[in-house]
């Protein structure tokens, strides 16, 4: 089994997410699934509707190379959510 591996994007320089980045670096790394993580510096890990169109991107562009969406966390100080447990995933 190989190990699992971070591949971060920036977003202090990208503050875009683009779904053709993100399946370039998985297709680079060879996965066959992914968990997306970003941060709320605000302090609330409630999902925007901005985090959930950007997981569904992620989902459907992943989806077409066959790589799973196992999870996206979005995290801030002293806490976290998990949007497979919310059933957003």
């Amino acid at each position: 089994m190989r190990q699992p591996r971070c591949f971060p994007i920036d977003l202090h320089r990208y503050p875009c997410v683009y779904p053709r980045e993100v399946v370039t670096r998985a297709l680079h790394h060879g996965a066959a699934a992914v968990v997306l993580a970003h941060n709320h510096p605000s302090g609330s890990v409630e999902p925007s509707r901005a985090d959930e169109l950007l997981t569904h991107n992620l989902q459907a562009a992943l989806a077409l190379v066959d790589v799973r969406v196992l999870d996206h966390l979005i995290v801030a100080p002293g806490q976290s959510l998990s949007m497979a447990e919310r059933g957003l995933i």
